[in-house]
């Protein structure tokens, strides 16, 4: 007896990311040293603090129970007093937070939760490739908002035509920005509650580099603006900032309607996260505060080698501004995906082919800048005797 993937399985988009790490993994196992700069994946421990937390959190019998489906208050109330300390921003913990087990939950559930199919979303190309899952599962309709280096890798709201805008539902926008590193402005952020109050369109804010920014700049967070929380909600998880990513913690802040509906549908799809590492994530938000600027210090030495190095073997592209991420153009005569598996086979560097973010990433790559200074720095010198620039 057979059994066959349902259609909209079947639909799903290919997992862009589980493709790249196959091609990488068969090439280091034929006995290459491969430099993974593909994926974004924090390479640094969680601190200590936060592992200590957890390990009496763990050892604590209440905490073997089920969960509150709609997680703890306490954790809820601390990424509320999370949001007003980094933010300037007020939140209701019980009616304006919601708990997730990991963004990528939240931003591929909230198409089922607040779009029927047939409707229309707004995504930005090039953008995190799941947000596709979303829009497979719910079947709503796609509309892409084109990003360019002209516009700092912005959506022009002007660009969207006025049927498309008319029939959009949701709109979904990612700064700092993966891939292309940008930040956003309050300025645009203003431009975006208008849009979206002209529009009747709800906005969702992946916030999961919000504590990356470098040379002194702090990123924005979309609720900071005034009127935010009428017109939409941010996520933001604890994987980035406090090296967090394999424990799957997050929370979605803003318009009470729409955590609502979060809450609902998870509901029925969870028991919410373990307790214990929704008490880790307390520690993570209310406590000691140290390893994040370090972190970013990390990231930003780490972008300061790669720029210089390939500066050196002259292949020019923007300095990142935030993420832990460098947006690279691809030289003449290549495409994204021709020279990726160039540096794989020739240069054992692994890098993610700009395309598969989209479209409009073609004629890029993104580096992670998630290694050694040593290591990135040999991967550039690598790259370099390739002879390309």
């Amino acid at each position: 007896m057979t059994f066959s993937e349902s259609e909209v399985l079947q639909a799903l988009p290919k997992q862009f990311f589980a493709s790249l790490v196959k091609h990488v993994n068969e090439r280091i196992a034929a006995g290459h040293d491969v430099i993974n700069l593909g994926q974004g994946n924090p390479d640094q421990p969680t601190p200590e603090n936060i592992v200590h937390a957890t390990q009496q959190a763990v050892a604590r019998p209440g905490n073997h129970k089920y969960s509150l489906f709609r997680g703890l208050p306490t954790f809820k109330q601390a990424a509320a007093e999370f949001y007003a300390r980094e933010y300037g921003v007020t939140l209701d913990p019980e009616k304006e937070i919601a708990v997730l087990g990991g963004s990528k939950i939240g931003l591929v559930e909230l198409p089922l939760a607040l779009m029927n199919p047939g409707e229309t979303i707004l995504l930005p190309d090039p953008g995190y490739p799941d947000y596709l899952s979303g829009v497979t599962l719910a079947r709503v309709k796609l509309a892409l908002m084109t990003l360019t280096a002209e516009n700092n890798w912005l959506p022009d709201y002007t660009k969207i035509k006025p049927e498309v805008a008319a029939a959009a539902k949701l709109l979904y926008l990612n700064y700092p920005n993966n891939p292309t590193t940008a930040v956003a402005t309050p300025e645009f952020y203003d431009e975006t509650i208008a849009f979206a109050k002209a529009h009747q369109i709800g906005i969702v804010s992946d916030f999961a580099y919000g504590a990356l920014g470098f040379d002194g700049q702090r990123p924005v967070s979309f609720l900071q603006q005034p009127g935010a929380k009428d017109v939409g909600i941010e996520l933001y998880t604890l994987s980035k900032t406090y090296n967090m990513a394999g424990w799957r913690l997050a929370f979605a802040a803003g318009n009470a309607d729409m955590i609502e509906a979060i809450n609902l549908i998870q509901d029925h799809l969870f028991v919410s996260v373990f307790p214990a590492i929704q008490e880790a994530g307390i520690e993570a938000l209310l406590g000691d505060q140290t390893s994040v600027p370090a972190l970013v210090d990390l990231y930003q030495q780490r972008r300061d080698v790669w720029f210089s190095a390939t500066t050196a073997i002259g292949w020019h592209g923007k300095s990142s501004p935030g993420t832990f991420y460098a947006w690279m153009p691809v030289p003449a005569g290549y495409t994204s995906q021709t020279f990726t598996e160039l540096l794989l086979d020739q240069a054992d560097v692994a890098v993610a082919a700009g395309n598969g973010f989209g479209r409009h990433g073609e004629g890029y790559v993104r580096i992670g800048l998630l290694t050694s200074p040593q290591r990135l720095q040999e991967a550039a010198e690598r790259i370099g005797r390739l002879g390309l620039f």
